[in-house]
């Protein structure tokens, strides 16, 4: 709910829950929200289905719990909106790839694993991670970004080069190896912290990668895409210096990790 303030108010917020728990039309009296739910004579996919042509920009699934609805949030981060929120109760980052790669299989909508896992992979951007200690205060534990890794071929024709017939059966081995090496052991995504909660203080770790930094960018207005920049310009190890008008330059010193406060 909270969240809901950083959001851009010139964008159209679409809700789907199970049961009615967010009641952000209350707390946002001002915002353009459709709030959905399903019932007993309409599903949620048909609430879904609907919403794709209520003109939305931001879909959010109140708690992605049961397999059905794990179903939607990957449709609704797919097509017709800019991005989508949702919860889940995952410990840890692994966890919440293969809980929702479960569900996807179990609600009928892939049959393969590794398919299943590429659709999750692909709109998993950022992972904010909540935890809430002993005593009862609650606080965000980590950021994490999910980073896909692109399958390139990187097979070669060296063996025409090769006069020998040993020449050319070793180049076969090396790309033969290479072909199952990729369909036995091949990893779909890598994670990394962005930002980490230690001793009561925020620390950035990592740098949020290239592609998702432009994509912030371009959807940011001129005001916050400088700041943002000027951020990640100090904060932040860049190879690439970036502004609002997504021009690239040369390459900058390496940073430091920052320490930021936590505000109560």
């Amino acid at each position: 709910m909270g969240m809901i303030e950083n959001i851009y108010e010139t964008m159209n917020l679409r809700i789907t829950e199970t049961a009615f728990e967010l009641h952000l039309r209350k707390i946002y009296p001002t915002r353009n929200i459709l709030s959905m739910r399903e019932t007993e004579t309409v599903s949620g996919q048909d609430c879904l289905d609907v919403q794709k042509k209520t003109d939305g920009s931001v879909n959010i699934i109140g708690e992605v719990a049961t397999d059905p609805v794990a179903s939607w949030m990957i449709q609704s981060a797919q097509v017709a909106s800019k991005f989508t929120l949702f919860t889940h109760h995952a410990k840890t980052f692994p966890d919440l790839v293969t809980a929702l790669r479960n569900s996807m299989l179990r609600a009928g909508v892939f049959k393969n694993e590794r398919t299943a896992e590429e659709q999750v992979v692909s709109v998993l951007n950022f992972d904010i991670h909540l935890a809430k200690n002993f005593r009862g205060k609650r606080y965000v534990e980590r950021v994490t970004e999910c980073i896909p890794i692109e399958d390139k071929n990187e097979y070669t024709f060296d063996h025409r080069k090769e006069k020998t017939l040993e020449g050319k059966l070793d180049k076969f081995m090396d790309n033969a190896t290479y072909y199952f090496t990729k369909s036995t052991n091949r990893e779909l995504y890598k994670y990394v912290n962005i930002l980490e909660y230690h001793d009561g203080e925020y620390i950035l770790t990592n740098k949020i990668s290239d592609t998702n930094i432009k994509e912030m960018l371009n959807n940011m207005d001129d005001t916050d895409a400088e700041e943002f920049t000027k951020f990640v310009e100090k904060h932040w190890t860049t190879k690439k210096k970036y502004n609002s008008k997504k021009e690239e330059h040369k390459p900058q010193k390496r940073g430091r990790k920052a320490k930021m406060e936590v505000r109560s």
